[in-house]
C-alpha cells in the first residue's frame, strides 16, 4: 500500500506539471515539499474513495445497460478525483472536470499496474484473485458435496529423482512435500526402462505402452525417419502407435485434462501438449493454454516480471560458475537464458494456472508436467545451488495447487511423481576430447577433424581401423576355410545419435539390423574400439551366431539370452539385464547401442550430449524416479515388491482412478479412429512450444 501510494503521489506531481488545468499549489505558489504533501493527500483520498465508495456506486448501477455503465465509469472516476481534491485543506487542489477525467484514468491505470507488479511473487494474492474470478471465495465444506467422488491430480516433477527429492526434503527445500510425508504419504521409488527419458516414461505412464521406444531419438530404417521424442510430428506418431498397440485411448479418456505433456493421455482438455501441437486448424487446443493465460493483463505482468528475473538469475549463476572455474561445466550462453526462463517461468505459470482452473471446474483427472528442474539440471548439474532454488519454487507451486484444492467443488487427491532422475558427470567430449560421433567415425576409418586425431582415443581408434582394414583387404581365411566377403566399395556413413549417456549407431544403407559379423566385415575395428573405450560401459549388438551379445572392455562378451545382473552389467544395478533384454527385442533398436561408463563410487556417467546432468540410459540416479501418493490410495506395490517400468506405473495410476470412481480406460479399440489419431506427414510440425524447429543434429550427434 505504501509503494502504491508513493507511485500515485509521484504520478499526480507529474500530471500537475504537464496539464495546465490541473493545479496542486495555491495561487501564491508553494515549496516543493508543500506541493508533494498536497499530492500525497490527494492520492490518499482518491485511493480511499476508490476502495470505499466505488463498490457502492457500481452496485447501485448494476441495472444500467453495460454500454452506458462503461461510459459512466470515466465520469464517475473523475468525479471521485474532484471530491478527493475538494477534501485537501486550503483548497490547493484544482482541476477542470474534463482534466479530472484524464487524471483519474491515468491514476487508476498506474495504481493497478503497480499493485499487480508487486504481487508477481505473492502466491496468496494470485490465488485470491483466481478465486474471485471463479466465484469461489470460501473453502469447500464437506456438506457442500457429500456424495461427490474425489478427483485426482497427477503432478509430474520432470527429472526429479528419488534421491534428489529425499535430499530436498531433508534440507528443508520442500516444506510442503515434507509436511505430506509427515502426515502419512507414501514415497515409493520406481525403476525406469533402459531408455530413462520423458518420451519413453511418459508414453508408458499415460498410454500404457512404451514398446519400441529405444531412446530419446533414433533412426528408423524402414521409414527413413529420424524420430525425436520432443518433436510434434514424432510425438503424435508415438501416441498413435501406443493407442493401436493397447486399444486404450489413454489414462485421461473421460473428463481428463493434460497440461504441459508430450502426450495427451486421451484427454479432451489439453494445453501445451506436444502430440496435438502438430494439428492445424480450429481443433488445435494445445496453444489455447497460452492465450487463456496471457489474455489476462495481470497474468502477463506477473509472468513477465518473473521471466526477466529468471534470465538475470541464469546470467548471474553462469557467470559465477565461470569465474569460480567450476567443473564440470557446459556452455550456457546464447539463447539458453531465455530457454531456461521459458521452462522455469512461462511453462510453470501456464501449467499451474491451468491445473488450478481444472480443479475449480471440478475435472475428474488431471496430469501435468513441470519441467523446470530437468531443464536447469541439464546445464547446472542435478545437485547444487541452482537446482535448489528451482526445487524451492516447485514446492511453492505444489503448495499453491494444494491450497486451491480446498476451494474446489470436489475433494482432490494430489499425487506427485517423476518420469526419471538425472545422473551427474562430465560430458564424454569434455573427458576424452572427442564426441561419440568422432569415435565412431575414427573406428570406421572415416575422416575426422584434426583435433580428434591428436586425442589419444582418436589416434588409437584410427590406428586400429587402419590395421583392421589392412587385414581385411588381404581377405583372410575364416574358421570354416572360406575367404571373408569383400568390403563394399563405398559404405554409407553411420548415423550417430545421442540420448543422454545412451548412444545409437545405425547404418542406413542396410535395410535390416546389422549383425556383429556384418559390422566386423565392413568396419573390423569399430566394435572393438567402442567396447574397450574407457568412457563406454557396454555395447549391445545383434549376432548371427548368438542372437545378440553385450560387449564390454577386456574382451567381455555375453549373449543377451544369458545376461544377468553380474558380469559387464554388475555396476548398473539390479534389473539392468532385463532392461537391456527388453530393448533388444524392439523392432527399431539401433545396429549398435552404446551405454556410457558408470562409476558407482561417484554416481557419475558421461553424457554423449552437452549436459552435465543427463538421463537416457543406465547408470545412477537417472533410473530411479519416485511416486508420492496420499494414504487414502492403495499402496503402489505389495510389501517387498519393486515398481519397475513406466507401463506398470500406468497400471497403478489407472487402479487409483478406479478407486476414486474416476475415468475408466477403454479396454477395446474403438471402431472409429480416435480423435488423437491424426494423419500428418512426418515433416510437418507446428507448435508454440520451444521445440518446434526442424530436426537438426548438433555437433555431438
Amino acid at each position: 500500500m505504501a509503494v502504491v501510494w508513493a507511485v500515485a503521489t509521484l504520478t499526480l506531481l507529474v500530471l500537475a506539471g504537464l496539464l495546465p488545468d490541473f493545479q496542486l499549489q495555491s495561487a501564491d505558489g508553494d515549496t516543493f515539499t508543500r506541493t508533494a504533501l498536497t499530492a500525497a493527500a490527494a492520492a490518499g483520498a482518491f485511493g480511499l474513495l476508490g476502495a470505499l465508495v466505488w463498490p457502492l456506486i457500481v452496485r447501485a448501477l448494476l441495472l444500467v445497460p453495460a454500454l452506458v455503465l462503461g461510459l459512466l465509469v470515466f465520469f464517475l472516476n473523475g468525479s471521485l478525483l474532484l471530491v478527493a481534491l475538494w477534501l485537501i485543506p486550503d483548497g490547493r487542489g484544482v482541476a477542470d472536470p474534463e482534466t479530472a477525467v484524464v487524471v483519474a484514468a491515468v491514476m487508476s491505470a498506474v495504481a493497478s499496474a503497480t499493485s499487480t507488479a508487486l504481487a508477481v511473487r505473492d502466491d496468496d494474492a494470485y490465488r485470491r484473485r483466481l478465486y474471485r474470478l471463479t466465484g469461489r471465495t470460501r473453502p469447500r465444506r464437506p456438506e457442500d458435496a457429500p456424495e461427490q467422488a474425489p478427483g485426482t491430480v497427477f503432478l509430474q516433477l520432470d527429472g526429479v529423482g528419488h534421491h534428489v527429492l529425499r535430499g530436498a526434503v531433508a534440507d528443508g527445500l520442500m516444506p510442503t512435500v515434507a509436511g505430506w510425508l509427515d502426515t502419512g504419504h507414501r514415497l515409493t521409488p520406481w525403476r525406469t526402462d533402459w531408455s530413462s527419458q520423458t518420451g519413453a516414461s511418459q508414453l508408458g505412464i499415460l498410454h500404457g505402452s512404451n514398446e519400441d521406444v529405444p531412446a530419446f531419438r533414433w533412426y528408423e530404417k524402414d521409414t527413413g525417419r529420424l524420430m525425436v521424442s520432443n518433436r510434434p510430428a514424432s510425438a503424435v506418431e508415438l501416441q498413435r502407435r501406443a493407442v493401436r498397440r493397447t486399444g486404450d485411448g489413454g489414462l485421461l479418456t473421460v473428463d481428463g485434462a493434460s497440461r504441459g505433456n508430450l502426450f495427451s493421455g486421451g484427454a479432451d482438455q489439453v494445453a501445451l501438449v506436444l502430440s496435438v501441437a502438430a494439428r492445424r486448424g480450429p481443433r488445435n487446443r494445445s496453444r489455447a493454454g497460452y492465450f487463456a493465460y496471457f489474455s489476462d493483463p495481470a497474468n502477463a505482468v506477473r509472468t513477465a516480471g518473473s521471466l526477466a528475473a529468471e534470465c538475470l538469475r541464469e546470467v548471474g549463476q553462469s557467470t559465477r560458475a565461470l569465474l569460480r572455474r567450476q567443473t564440470p561445466r557446459v556452455s550456457r550462453g546464447g539463447t539458453y537464458p531465455f530457454v531456461r526462463a521459458f521452462a522455469t517461468v512461462v511453462e510453470r505459470d501456464v501449467v499451474v494456472s491451468a491445473v488450478m482452473g481444472d480443479m475449480l471446474a471440478g475435472r475428474t483427472a488431471v496430469y501435468a508436467d513441470l519441467v523446470a528442474y530437468d531443464e536447469v539440471a541439464h546445464h547446472s548439474g542435478p545437485h547444487g545451488r541452482d537446482t535448489d532454488q528451482v526445487l524451492r519454487r516447485l514446492d511453492r507451486s505444489i503448495a499453491l495447487i494444494a491450497t486451491v484444492a480446498e476451494h474446489a467443488p470436489r475433494p482432490y487427491r494430489i499425487v506427485l511423481l517423476s518420469d526419471h532422475g538425472q545422473s551427474p558427470g562430465e560430458t564424454f567430449e569434455g573427458a576424452y576430447g572427442l564426441t561419440l560421433k568422432d569415435l565412431v567415425r575414427a573406428g570406421c576409418g572415416l575422416p575426422v577433424p584434426r583435433r580428434v586425431r591428436r586425442t589419444r582415443s582418436g589416434s588409437e581408434a584410427r590406428d586400429a581401423a587402419r590395421d583392421a582394414l589392412r587385414l581385411a583387404l588381404h581377405r583372410p581365411v575364416d574358421e570354416t576355410g572360406e575367404t571373408a566377403k569383400e568390403l563394399p566399395a563405398r559404405p554409407s556413413e553411420p548415423v550417430v545419435l545421442a540420448s543422454g549417456n545412451l548412444g545409437l549407431v545405425s547404418f542406413p544403407d542396410v535395410p535390416h539390423r546389422m549383425t556383429r559379423e556384418e559390422i566386423d566385415r565392413r568396419h573390423p575395428a569399430l566394435l572393438r574400439t567402442l567396447a574397450n573405450h574407457p568412457g563406454v560401459g557396454f555395447v549391445l549388438v545383434a549376432s548371427a551366431e548368438h542372437g545378440s551379445v553385450v560387449l564390454a572392455g577386456g574382451g567381455a562378451e555375453v549373449p543377451v539370452a544369458e545376461l544377468d545382473d553380474g558380469g559387464p552389467l554388475a555396476v548398473f544395478g539390479p534389473g539392468a539385464a532385463e532392461a537391456v533384454r527388453r530393448t533388444d527385442g524392439f523392432p527399431h533398436v539401433a545396429d549398435i547401442m552404446v551405454n556410457s561408463m558408470y562409476d558407482p563410487a561417484t554416481g557419475t556417467v558421461h553424457a554423449f550430449e552437452e549436459q552435465i546432468g543427463s538421463h537416457g540410459g543406465l547408470g545412477g540416479e537417472q533410473s530411479h524416479p519416485f511416486l508420492l501418493s496420499p494414504p487414502e490410495l492403495s499402496p503402489p506395490v505389495g510389501e517387498g515388491e519393486e515398481l519397475v517400468g513406466a507401463e506398470r506405473v500406468h497400471r497403478v495410476l489407472r487402479r487409483w482412478l478406479r478407486e476414486c470412481s474416476g475415468p475408466q480406460v477403454p479396454l477395446s479399440e474403438p471402431s472409429e479412429p480416435s480423435s488423437l489419431e491424426i494423419s500428418l506427414p512426418m515433416d510437418e510440425s507446428e507448435s508454440l512450444l520451444p521445440v518446434d524447429h526442424p530436426v537438426v543434429q548438433d555437433k555431438n550427434l
